[in-house]
């Protein structure tokens, strides 16, 4: 997904949210990214959920919604981790299932 954002919309809370798994997550939005809506945590706003990578390969999964500010799109991070096996192991598996019915959008 190309998101049309300009930067980051960090404050103390949800920088600290992140950081406390250890996760820098600014190098994921510069990669390819797998997006997905979040209905079931959208009420006052759109959320949604990327899972990608970091400059070291290791998958992220991030909870985040996109803000305008000043004119300009922001991405707000909500929160974020680094993945644990078995859900690489279930995108993966989606990814490639993925590619397999849609070979065009590789």
């Amino acid at each position: 997904m190309d998101l049309p954002a300009a930067g980051f919309d960090w404050d103390r809370g949800n920088l600290e949210k992140c950081r406390a798994h250890g996760v820098e997550i600014e190098a994921m939005f510069r990669r390819l990214l797998w997006v997905i809506p979040d209905p079931a945590h959208s009420r006052r706003e759109d959320r949604l959920r990327a899972i990608g990578t970091d400059r070291k390969g290791r998958h992220i999964f991030a909870v985040f919604t996109l803000r305008d500010r000043r004119g300009e799109t922001l991405i707000r991070p909500i929160s974020a981790r680094y993945m644990h096996e078995k859900e690489i192991r279930h995108y993966e598996t989606q990814k490639a299932e993925a590619e397999k019915a849609s070979p065009a959008q590789k």
